[in-house]
């Protein structure tokens, strides 16, 4: 595999982390059979395509994107679907984080 394929199949498998999240959510403890069905696939999912990029990407630089984008995924998700507080400080932080990213991402 070359890292144009690796880099492609961790950015799918953060989105799909947040899908993960957001079924997690739904699932209110894992009590409705659907949304929890859901979110054990797209676990299975995220780790399949994170645990092959990772093959290629180095570690830190690989799973600390990988956890941005799934920290930044979450919160749009958040505030979107789940009526989640947009408030000055959240945007801040959530700025400083994607700045994190890029710089992991630009300097490895």
């Amino acid at each position: 595999m070359n890292t144009s394929l690796a880099w492609l199949m961790l950015v799918a498998s953060g989105l799909i982390d947040v899908a993960w999240a957001y079924a997690t959510k739904r699932s209110e403890g894992m009590t409705h059979l659907g949304w929890s069905a859901l979110s054990l696939g797209l676990l299975a999912a995220f780790i399949t395509l994170l645990s092959s990029a990772l093959r290629v990407l180095p570690l830190g630089t690989a799973y600390g994107v990988w956890t941005g984008i799934g920290a930044l995924g979450s919160l749009a998700v958040g505030i979107v679907l789940l009526g989640e507080p947009v408030a000055a400080a959240r945007i801040v932080f959530a700025l400083i984080t994607l700045v994190g990213i890029v710089g992991l991402k630009a300097s490895g």
